[in-house]
């Protein structure tokens, strides 16, 4: 098969670092939008993503790609793309999307169309006109932006924030490819120390270790598109085998966490026995106001409790005074602090080197960096 082009959601903010994953894994043709990053590859490409990037929500390959002002534009457009080289005669295909500022604004209609659209081209395909479509699922995903239709198959399945490691989490756990994206931007090595003293359910402290270690965040799970009788068994064995060659556990990285709260510490142990870092994680129960850092060099990083009742907020802003008296300035110590609050620089005492807005899903955020 030819190659074709693959898309990658991402959080808004993160385009640039999901692009620099991309060109360091050779892919071909990177190019960056709004909330998605895409390339030009095969299948092997497509496994070689879904293993290893750490910022993408997902994998996608677009089908087909068309100017859409009417449901006949809409249903021709699908109708010519190759659905036959992906979807087999029994394998099934449920659509779903969306459409924003276009001609076409109702999704059912759209999702019913395309699908007719479908069958009518793998009726041509195959001589028949029934599907049972019992086998494989092959998730197809519609959008429409301003009368640009995008259609394109999920190989993904699950999200890929879910890593595999993090079964438990607490009540507002950071999304694991947000916490890759900001780790990607404090530029966390194999030597890094990272510290994080409200570790909740150790996201960071996990994705740190990853990174650290050249552990693809995918090993530990399977995705939709190993099931698509389209790509042979052996794609995702030797990405695979490649991922596995790649993890270099010499490293001297530690990662030091702590919470005021006994069970974010106990989900954080957890947590990172099941990524197989508990030898290079070290947790204690710790009140910010206590909190000192036993190594005077590494990397702070953290996404303290914003709160969204007027109580929690002002429990927030406490909490942010007292991290500016306790994060102290030294020359061996770099914080990189994520919060939705506007006031944050003032309620901590201290202007950011730089900032960096980022959406922490559906919150403006930003990414406050001090270095000193």
């Amino acid at each position: 098969m030819e190659k074709f082009k693959i898309v990658c959601p991402c959080l808004f903010g993160l385009e640039s670092v999901l692009s620099g994953e991309m060109k360091r894994l050779s892919f071909e043709n990177v190019q960056s939008e709004n909330g998605k990053v895409s390339f030009v590859g095969g299948f092997d490409e497509v496994a070689c993503a879904n293993l290893n990037l750490r910022t993408a929500e997902r994998v996608l390959i677009e089908v087909a790609s068309f100017e859409a002002k009417s449901f006949e534009e809409l249903f021709e457009g699908t109708r010519k793309a190759p659905w036959e080289e992906f979807i087999c005669v029994d394998e099934a295909f449920p659509v779903k999307g969306w459409s924003l500022n276009s001609r076409l604004h109702s999704v059912p209609d759209c999702q019913s169309i395309i699908k007719k659209a479908v069958v009518r081209r793998l009726e041509s395909k195959y001589g028949i006109s029934i599907f049972a479509e019992t086998g494989a699922k092959h998730q197809i995903q519609f959008s429409i932006l301003k009368d640009k239709v995008s259609i394109c198959l999920d190989t993904s399945g699950e999200g890929l924030h879910k890593r595999g490691y993090r079964k438990n989490s607490n009540a507002a756990p950071i999304k694991e490819t947000l916490a890759a994206g900001i780790l990607d931007i404090a530029r966390v090595k194999g030597d890094s120390t990272v510290f994080d003293p409200m570790c909740g359910s150790g996201t960071f402290l996990i994705e740190s270790f990853l990174r650290a270690t050249k552990t693809a965040p995918g090993l530990r799970r399977y995705f939709a598109i190993e099931n698509w009788k389209c790509v042979d068994k052996k794609v995702f064995q030797t990405a695979r085998a490649q991922a596995l060659e790649k993890i270099d556990h010499s490293v001297a990285f530690k990662g030091f966490g702590s919470d005021i709260d006994s069970e974010a510490v106990r989900l954080t142990l957890e947590n990172s026995k099941k990524a197989n870092a508990q030898n290079r994680i070290f947790v204690t129960q710790t009140d910010v106001k206590d909190l000192s850092f036993a190594d005077k060099n590494g990397i702070v990083i953290c996404n303290p409790p914003y709160g969204e009742r007027l109580s929690d907020i002002r429990s927030a802003e406490q909490l942010y005074r007292q991290m500016g008296r306790v994060f102290e300035k030294h020359s061996g110590l770099n914080y990189y602090i994520i919060s939705p609050h506007e006031e944050f620089e003032s309620l901590f005492g201290r202007k950011a080197d730089k900032k960096r807005k980022l959406y922490n899903g559906m919150i403006k955020c930003n990414l406050y960096q001090y270095f000193l």
